[in-house]
């Protein structure tokens, strides 16, 4: 789905594939013989500093253009008000160095009628995976319309009719939602496999975002307007580096960050790593809870004490401790793991174990995306695991035909080609570097560069994908200067899209909201 656990661990294992590093990419600006073309004065590589030159346009590539940009007119109703908005569907092209054209970045975007260019707040989006498409994050939380795509209702039959957005985020900040390439209708038009490996890297997927996000921002005329930056997934890796980049190549400040369900650190948290199961278990637990009744964060302060004290205490002993069955015994009790189960284990058990094991007896099975959805095992009585995620699959495709819909029927933009929701061939060629990735560095430089950036990341409780105390122990590493207020850990009812659930959506909002509220003079 949007984070694409599976493809890490492929990526661990061949890190000596991956040797050379990951490519860096200068992405040039649109040459100057395109209108809508505006660059940066000092901008490093701009067409002007290259002397006007103008780059070739391959039929080919012309051939996999995506149609022009397309604006409507558009209201919503909505309890205690009327929106009325543009909604422009379109996309950017980003040249190499050289002029030649590479790739078409899709973007869909919501500006409120009326606003103050200068200071009314413009808040981009991208999702996750590598390999997801931004329609997670604009009909599940912020866009002017949403799906209803409540995990545990929905199924891949489920009504694709989307419904006005009582929580959009439109009231209080204009909305980009970004495809990057591969994903959505966003495509390559170059050719060979070079662009492929500068694109599907880390640092390659940064740059072209960030050129992406100033390009957006100079076509319309929004380069004084106050910036933010909107992350779900592996968003996290992609969300720091995309802020520092935009602050130092892209002359471009940004005024907070925020990150729903991120990934900020993939190196101590799996593998070999005792960290990993520190992080799920407070996430494990909350999930047992729940199916008893309503859960907050704050009824499993005794397991985050547990898991970060004793039970850590426990893991560093190892097995060979002559009390290693208390462990596995405490964790049984919690979890609701049988208790012969969790003490061949020794109470250490990944997200998968979890989910097959916690209601075995029924043959069914828990969600990773949000542990509290429950479906069937197609096949109860193997003694491997062949079941899809019920928390996941169930929402590809009415989300898929909500997108596509959206796009072709309401905004009147018609790419040919197909939709990619989840691009499942993107993480497999993904170049994650010569170690595993993290934007801790980028974090705390940006938070330091600008002592007035705030940054909120937001998690759900029965997320076992990128649990929310995974997280916190992160956070819980930064300087002082990087503490509360400036930086935010929010825990919310339910999954890795916790904004499904209603409660969860109308409170992240308030967070956001608030977030974005100017400072008093």
């Amino acid at each position: 789905m949007q984070f694409d656990w599976t493809a890490l661990r492929r990526a661990s294992l061949a890190l000596a594939l991956f040797a050379c590093g990951v490519m860096g990419s200068a992405w040039a600006d649109n040459p100057p013989s395109r209108p809508e073309a505006t660059t940066l004065a000092d901008q490093k590589g701009s067409p002007s500093a290259r002397g006007g030159q103008t780059p070739s346009t391959p039929s080919a590539a012309e051939q996999h253009r995506l149609p022009p940009d397309t604006s409507t007119r558009q209201t919503i109703e909505l309890p205690g008000r009327t929106l009325a908005f543009t909604a422009t569907a379109g996309s950017i092209r980003l040249f190499d160095d050289k002029g030649e054209p590479q790739a078409d970045i899709a973007y869909t975007s919501y500006q409120l009628d009326g606003g103050d260019r200068a200071t009314r707040p413009v808040t981009f989006f991208f999702n996750g995976a590598p390999g997801a498409s931004s329609a997670w994050l604009q009909l599940g939380s912020a866009g002017p319309w949403r799906l209803p795509i409540n995990a545990d209702e929905v199924t891949p039959s489920t009504s694709a009719e989307v419904k006005p957005n009582a929580e959009t985020w439109l009231d209080f900040t204009d909305l980009v939602f970004i495809d990057p390439v591969g994903t959505g209708y966003s495509r390559f038009v170059a050719t060979g496999a070079d662009v492929r490996k500068r694109l599907f890297s880390v640092d390659g997927d940064v740059n072209a975002l960030a050129v992406v996000i100033r390009r957006w921002l100079e076509k319309h005329d929004r380069l004084l307007s106050p910036k933010y930056v909107a992350a779900e997934s592996y968003g996290g890796i992609r969300g720091p580096k995309v802020v520092r980049q935009l602050q130092k190549q892209q002359g471009v400040g940004v005024k907070g960050l925020i990150m729903a369900s991120p990934v900020l650190d993939y190196s101590e948290f799996g593998g070999t790593s005792l960290l990993q199961y520190v992080s799920t278990l407070p996430s494990y637990v909350a999930t047992v809870r729940e199916s008893k009744g309503p859960v907050k964060r704050a009824d499993l302060a005794d397991v985050e004490a547990y898991a970060r004290g004793e039970f850590l205490v426990d893991l560093v002993k190892g097995r060979a401790d002559k009390e290693a069955t208390r462990l596995a015994d405490k964790v049984a009790a919690l979890t609701g793991i049988d208790q012969a189960v969790s003490r061949r284990l020794a109470g250490r058990f990944d997200a998968g174990t979890f989910s097959r094991e916690l209601d075995r007896k029924n043959g069914k099975v828990s969600g990773r995306y949000d542990a509290s959805v429950h479906g069937f095992d197609p096949y109860p009585e193997s003694s491997c695991p062949a079941y899809g995620d019920p928390s996941g699959e169930t929402l590809l495709a009415p989300l898929t035909s909500a997108a596509v819909d959206l796009l072709m029927r309401r905004l009147n933009w018609r790419p040919d080609g197909s939709y990619e929701l989840v691009n499942g061939a993107v993480a497999p060629a993904w170049n994650y570097g010569p170690g595993l990735p993290q934007s801790l560095f980028e974090l705390r430089q940006i938070l330091a560069t600008d002592p007035k950036m705030k940054v909120l990341v937001a998690h759900g409780l029965f997320d076992l994908v990128t649990p929310y105390f995974r997280s916190q122990l992160v956070l819980d590493q930064l300087p002082a200067f990087a503490s509360a207020p400036r930086v935010k850990l929010a825990v919310y009812p339910g999954g890795h899209m916790f904004y499904s659930r209603d409660a969860s959506r109308q409170a992240f909002r308030a967070e956001v909201e608030a977030m974005m509220k100017p400072a008093p003079d």
